[in-house]
C-alpha cells in the first residue's frame, strides 16, 4: 500500500467521540460518524474516515443492469495485436469502458470517453488501476481531490465513491484494469520496518494521494451507481456522499506517474520482474519506462525469445518506439499467451545494436491464469500479427 496519510480533522484516538461543533454545520452540535474501510477482513491495510452524516442512509435502490464479461468464440492459440488507438469515443469514464480480456483475477478495458462523468460511481467488488494514456483532470472522491495527468496510474480502492472530472474530455484515453484482488506494492520492495528500501524503482514521495477534501454538506438525495461483479445498482443516498471532514490510514486513491519509475539496467538484458510496479492476486503490473540499454560491448539490446510457460503477457504501448516490435502503434495492445514463444521481430536485433537508450513507455501485465479475449477486442485484432515474425 502507499504510505500513511492524514487529511482534515480526526480525533486523537480511534473509536472515540469526534465532536461536531455547533457552528460547523446546520446539523448543530453532535459527533462526526466514524467509518472504517478495511482490506482482507480486518487483517491488512485500512483507513478511518469521519462523515457529517451516517454513510449508511439510503432512500432507494434500483437494479439497473448487468455488465457480464463475455469471451469470444474459441479461437486458435495465437498472438494478438489489438489496435485500440483509434477506437471510437463513447460514454463517459465508466460507461465508455470496452472490455478487452479477462480471467478470474482481473478484467482489462480500454476507454476513450465522449462525455464527462456525471453520476458518482463505486466499484464494490474490485480495485481499479486506471492508466492515463492521454488526458488530465481531477478525480473527485469522498477521500478528496486527486489530480491526474498523462502517464499516471490512478489506483482506486474498491468501495471508493468517485467521479472523473477531465480538463478536456476529448483528450481522455485510458487503460483500465479491474482487479478482483487488492492492488499493492510488491512486498519485496519493503524493508522489515515497512519502508520502501533504498535501490527500489520508486520512493514514497512518488505516490500522490488526495490533495484537499471536498466536504459537501448537502442533505439532498444523490445517486451513486455501484458495480459488484456483473451487477449494477443505482443507490439513492439521503445526502451527498462527499461529506467527509477528515480521514487517515493506508487505504485511499492515489497516483503514480510512469515517468517516475526508475528502471534498472545491466550489462546484459534484465528480465521483466525488475520493472514490476504493482502486484495483486494472480498477476503483476510492470512499467517499461525510458531507460539506458544494456552496456556490455556485445549485448543483444532487445529481449530474447521467451516462452512464458506459466503466464499470459499483455503489453499496452503508450509512448515511443518499442525496439523489439514492428507495426505496433500508440494505444496498441498485444497479448502473447502461454504455450507458444514470442520474441523480437526480424531485423530488430541488429537495428538495436548501436542504440544506447530507448524512449519507449509501455504498461505490461502478466497473469497466472489464462486470459479470455472478448468479441470487442477480437473485432480490433490484426489477423496478420501471428505471421509478423516471418522474414520480410
Amino acid at each position: 500500500m502507499p504510505p500513511y496519510m492524514k487529511l482534515g480533522s480526526v480525533p486523537p484516538k480511534r473509536h472515540i467521540k469526534h465532536p461536531r461543533p455547533k457552528a460547523e454545520s446546520h446539523l448543530g452540535e453532535g459527533i462526526y460518524y466514524e467509518h472504517v474501510v478495511t482490506t482482507e477482513g480486518f487483517n491488512r491495510a485500512y483507513s478511518i474516515m469521519y462523515h457529517l452524516r451516517p454513510p449508511t442512509r439510503v432512500s432507494k435502490m434500483d437494479h439497473v443492469g448487468q455488465v457480464p464479461l463475455q469471451a469470444a468464440d474459441p479461437v486458435e492459440l495465437r498472438h494478438h495485436h489489438i489496435v485500440t488507438g483509434g477506437m471510437p469515443r463513447k460514454g463517459d469514464s465508466v460507461t465508455g469502458r470496452v472490455p478487452m480480456m479477462f480471467n478470474e483475477d482481473l478484467a482489462a478495458y480500454r476507454c476513450r470517453p465522449a462525455e464527462a462523468q456525471q453520476t458518482i460511481f463505486r466499484n464494490g467488488a474490485a480495485d481499479e488501476v486506471v492508466y492515463i494514456h492521454e488526458g488530465g483532470g481531477v478525480l473527485e472522491t469522498h477521500f478528496g481531490k486527486v489530480r491526474y495527468k498523462p502517464m499516471d496510474y490512478v489506483v482506486i480502492p474498491r468501495t471508493t465513491n468517485y467521479r472523473f472530472v477531465p480538463d478536456d474530455v476529448s483528450k481522455e484515453d485510458y487503460l483500465v484494469i479491474e482487479s478482483f484482488g487488492s492492488v499493492r506494492l510488491p512486498d519485496r520492495y519493503h524493508n522489515p520496518d515497512g519502508q520502501l528500501m533504498l535501490g527500489m524503482p520508486y520512493y514514497e514521495r512518488d505516490f500522490h494521494g488526495p490533495s484537499e477534501l471536498i466536504m459537501i454538506d448537502d442533505p439532498s438525495e444523490t445517486d451513486v451507481v455501484i458495480k459488484d461483479h456483473d451487477r449494477l445498482t443505482r443507490v439513492t443516498m439521503c445526502n451527498h456522499p462527499f461529506d467527509v471532514v477528515g480521514w487517515d490510514g493506508f487505504v485511499y486513491p492515489y497516483t503514480f506517474n510512469a515517468m517516475d519509475f526508475e528502471p534498472l539496467t545491466g550489462t546484459v538484458h534484465l528480465p521483466p520482474p525488475v520493472q514490476q510496479t504493482f502486484e495483486a492476486r494472480g498477476y503483476v503490473i510492470c512499467t517499461f519506462a525510458p531507460r539506458y540499454l544494456d552496456h556490455h560491448p556485445e549485448a543483444v539490446k532487445v529481449p530474447y525469445v521467451h516462452s512464458n510457460v506459466e503466464a499470459d503477457e499483455v503489453l499496452f504501448y503508450s509512448r515511443g518506439n518499442f525496439a523489439s516490435r514492428r507495426g505496433v502503434t500508440h494505444g496498441s495492445m498485444t497479448l502473447h499467451p502461454g504455450g507458444i514463444p514470442h520474441g523480437p521481430h526480424p531485423g530488430t536485433i541488429m537495428a538495436s545494436m548501436d542504440h544506447e537508450r530507448t524512449e519507449e513507455l509501455a504498461v505490461m501485465f502478466d497473469t497466472d491464469r489464462k486470459l479470455h479475449i472478448t468479441p470487442e477486442a477480437l473485432g480490433m485484432d490484426d489477423p496478420q500479427y501471428p505471421f509478423s515474425w516471418l522474414d520480410g
